[in-house]
């Protein structure tokens, strides 16, 4: 039984489908990972394949005698479901289903069942079934009645609060205008929860990295909080902000949120657009890596930069942080270091780094500034701009003058910075 949905595991064959160029290693990897994936969705991996090839089978992917030598060994091994690593079309999808007389479903149909099992809060299970349909719509041509009859299982999972799947096109396109709506709506509570925190001069720091590589046992480290920690691929989904003390006493906020991973699927980039604005926003993005896993890590760290430009996250200042060095032998940690110059060694678990990341992030967060500004009692638009724009600790009226003590924000100072109070001349 599984046991996080109580569910026997259903056993499943993976497929895998790669350039002829491809190392060895890269092969098992993408392997691996796609049996990850499999065993956080509740399945349980009876056995593999992977097939080198300049070019894919447009029917079917696979060469003709590689597939007969996997329906061979998908029949031994008594899978009832195939994942592919690759995208499958439906034409794909059905013809492989019939080959291999089992199930047959992509990695992003995995990835978006995974979700779905993970998806708590009402924006994230919202966001979950936007995605589902938004994969659903273009494959429900041509399948009829089929599609009513969704059978249980890895990739068939009704998504959260979805209604009978008997649906037709045209009331999968109401049901997403519907969900597009709501999550504007959430969004936009977002956006007024960012605009109190830039009143209030706080930083944004943003946890990123590939999924599983230590992110929220680092958000923890760093505020004293408790957020789930599995070592279980996009065990977090929701994101989640703390305030944080830096080195010198200000205050900032940091926030998790769901990890990445190679090819995300599209639907839940979209989707998942609320959730990912707090990196879009940050003042600087924290990019953890797992160091216990160094093999294929600047691939992990490769996929993480390509999800960043993907959501125009890529302009923000950014630290590298190599997670979990409690896991790696000293020797091996001393050759991260060089090879890994500019980044941050850090253990979540036993703290060693922190302080040094800490450091950083203060450093390179653009941290708010008080200043003294002397502006016209006159104009009150200016006064009501530096209200709305940072946080005024102070003001008081000199004559025909406001003298107020504000915290601004780094992008912020430069409009106001012909009002900055100068120091006066002592009296002889």
């Amino acid at each position: 039984m599984d046991p996080d949905t109580g569910e026997d595991q259903e056993p499943c064959f993976l497929v895998a489908v790669i350039p002829t160029d491809t190392t060895d290693n890269v092969a098992e990897e993408t392997l691996d990972e796609l049996a990850a994936l499999a065993s956080t969705a509740g399945a349980r991996v009876v056995g593999r394949a992977v097939q080198k090839r300049s070019s894919l089978d447009p029917a079917i992917l696979l060469g003709k005698g590689k597939l007969d030598e996997v329906s061979r060994d998908v029949s031994a091994a008594g899978a009832t479901l195939v994942i592919f690593s690759n995208e499958l079309t439906i034409g794909q999808q059905d013809r492989l289903a019939s080959a291999l007389d089992a199930r047959v479903i992509d990695r992003r149909a995995l990835i978006l069942d995974i979700f779905a099992q993970h998806a708590h809060t009402r924006e994230g299970a919202t966001q979950v079934e936007l995605a589902q349909l938004t994969y659903l719509l273009p494959r429900i041509r041509g399948r009829g009645i089929e599609m009513s009859r969704m059978g249980g299982g890895i990739g068939t999972r009704r998504g959260p609060g979805e209604t009978k799947l008997e649906v037709d096109r045209r009331r999968i396109r109401k049901r997403i205008r519907k969900l597009e709506s709501e999550l504007s709506r959430m969004e936009a509570v977002r956006g007024t929860q960012r605009k109190l925190r830039v009143r209030a001069g706080l930083p944004s720091v943003c946890l990123v990295g590939y999924t599983n590589s230590g992110k929220s046992s680092l958000l923890n480290a760093l505020t004293g909080s408790s957020e789930l920690v599995e070592d279980r691929l996009f065990s977090t989904l929701d994101s989640a902000t703390r305030r944080i003390l830096l080195p010198n006493g200000q205050a900032a906020v940091l926030s998790d949120t769901v990890g990445f991973i190679r090819n995300l699927p599209h639907e839940l980039v979209a989707s998942f657009r609320s959730t990912l604005e707090v990196v879009r926003e940050a003042d600087l993005l924290v990019h953890v890596a797992d160091a216990a896993r160094e093999e294929g890590m600047p691939e992990r760290i490769k996929a993480v930069e390509g999800v960043l430009a993907e959501i125009g996250a890529d302009g923000i200042p950014r630290v590298l942080a190599l997670n979990k060095i409690d896991l790696v032998e000293p020797a091996d940690v001393t050759r991260l270091g060089r090879a890994f110059e500019d980044a941050h060694l850090v253990s979540a678990v036993s703290g060693a780094g922190i302080e040094e990341l800490l450091d950083a992030v203060l450093r390179d967060a653009g941290t708010t500034e008080a200043l003294i500004l002397e502006i016209p009692a006159s104009r009150g638009d200016l006064i009501s701009e530096l209200y709305r724009a940072g946080n005024v600790r102070a003001r008081e009226y000199r004559g025909d003058t406001a003298v107020l003590t504000v915290e601004l924000p780094a992008e912020k100072r430069a409009r106001f910075e012909r009002y900055q109070a100068r120091a006066r001349e002592p009296r002889q």
